[in-house]
């Protein structure tokens, strides 16, 4: 059945798959789909030229079109990987970051190395050395999540 309908489509079926994947990149963007409807295209160009051969089974067309959308999806994010600009505000999205270096009052006091401070209006929950309440701290870290703020004594 897949044979009938290849060579009913003949060399077309690989350029109606990556205009497919292209207009599905432009309904619902992502970067992805496009690597691949290029490699379709590229196998599309291709079978136009070498339909006849008889090496041009489909089965090869299909290995060929899969190792092509690895190829392109690779080129394509080292291609849009290198795009990306220094930004001039490095914590924008990164609110623990943004505490490093700030003094608090310890709101709870330190036990079994958690608990919590009150910077600005959000109580942070902290990690550090045994403090009682009301000591005065200094952030030193944040974890990566941005949940949990690492502080020391001043």
């Amino acid at each position: 059945m897949l044979d009938r309908i290849i060579s009913e489509l003949g060399p077309w079926n690989w350029t109606v798959l990556g205009i497919a994947l292209l207009v599905m990149e432009v309904v619902a963007p992502g970067i992805f789909m496009l690597w691949i409807g290029i490699a379709a295209l590229i196998i599309g160009a291709v079978s136009l030229l070498i339909w006849d051969a008889g090496f041009w089974t489909w089965q090869i067309q299909v290995l060929a079109f899969l190792a092509l959308s690895l190829v392109s999806a690779y080129v394509g994010s080292k291609l849009v990987g290198s795009r990306q600009d220094p930004t001039d505000q490095p914590l924008l999205n990164r609110r623990g970051a943004q505490m490093i270096g700030k003094m608090a009052t310890l709101a709870e006091p330190i036990k079994d190395g958690r608990g919590r401070v009150k910077l600005g209006d959000t109580l942070w929950r902290v990690s550090g050395p045994d403090l009682t309440a009301g000591t005065q701290v200094r952030v030193t870290g944040a974890a990566d999540t941005d949940l949990e703020l690492t502080v020391e004594a001043v």
